[in-house]
């Protein structure tokens, strides 16, 4: 299953205290750097499901970026399309609270630009016998412009994820033609216009079924962290898909493994229900792992 990642590579600098977090105090703890950006986290995630991953982004000239790069290749992502530039990776910046959770981070975004060269001039080969792409809404209009273009000439569905919904709202038309959109609970309450914060999943649920109708988006689903995820589609069909309980260790990159799981379901055939039931097991590996990706037993 040939499956196009059009995306980022970040570095992760990540702060963890080993007691009890204090916002406006000093914290013992350990300081990780890994691998990270969302379209490196889901090409190595769909490897790890038995997909063939290609993926499509910008790299830098560090020996940090090959170290990345040799890790995707060993992972067996194709790495092909990758361009070196200057400014070619990401850096995000985050402290956890004694829960695992993010309590604050700062990222930092690498112009992206140049992945438009390398679709100029490949974009045919890339997207040939591909049953799926999946681009990161946030990056620039010409960009997704070409992705939507060159996914349409080859029939390929679009499985898209956005992380800055304050980006998304102006990008309503590439919600209608995203086959599946997917995003967590705050972000939607962003692209609703909603106080989604303390909803129920069934309260979630019922707003999501409206919402998607009044802004003609063909199928969304909503991640609601310990609460598992919601979706919705324009044909009818809708529901909830409760978390798997386990011992929470990271939460970093769990989203991004629920969106590797979730659309190498709907391209195997899934139902709705069973993609996200999948996609909520793969993240739930991720949770419970150090190494934070999901590794296929």
């Amino acid at each position: 299953m040939k499956t196009v990642v059009i995306g980022t590579i970040f570095v992760d600098i990540k702060g963890f205290p080993l007691s009890t977090f204090i916002p406006t105090g000093r914290n013992a703890g350990r300081v990780e750097q890994n691998h990270g950006g969302v379209g490196r986290n889901i090409a190595e995630s769909l490897n790890n499901l038995g997909a063939d991953a290609v993926l499509v982004t910008l790299a830098d000239h560090s020996g940090i970026s090959a170290d990345v790069l040799g890790h995707l290749r060993e992972a067996g992502v194709n790495c092909d399309y990758i361009m070196k530039t200057d400014d070619g990776m990401g850096t995000w910046l985050a402290v956890f609270d004694e829960h695992g959770d993010v309590y604050a981070s700062i990222s930092k975004r690498p112009d992206l630009m140049p992945i438009l060269d390398i679709l100029n001039q490949y974009g045919d080969e890339i997207f040939e016998g591909a049953s799926g792409v999946l681009p990161e809404l946030d990056m620039e209009e010409p960009l997704l412009d070409k992705i939507f273009e060159l996914a349409e000439r080859h029939h390929v569905k679009v499985y898209s994820a956005i992380s800055n919904m304050t980006i998304g709202q102006e990008r309503i038309d590439y919600f209608r033609r995203s086959d599946c959109l997917v995003c967590n609970q705050l972000e939607a309450g962003i692209l609703f216009d909603e106080d989604t914060e303390k909803l129920s999943s069934d309260e979630m649920l019922e707003m999501l079924i409206r919402e998607i109708k009044r802004l003609e988006i063909p199928e969304m689903i909503v991640t609601m962290g310990e609460n598992g995820c919601i979706y919705a589609s324009t044909d009818g069909d809708s529901g909830y898909c409760p978390a798997q309980k386990v011992n929470v260790v990271d939460t970093t990159g769990a989203g991004d493994s629920f969106f590797a799981g979730l659309s190498y379901a709907l391209q195997e055939g899934r139902s709705l229900k069973e993609a996200c039931t999948y996609a909520c097991g793969v993240s739930a590996q991720v949770i419970q792992s150090l190494s934070n990706v999901y590794i296929k037993k």
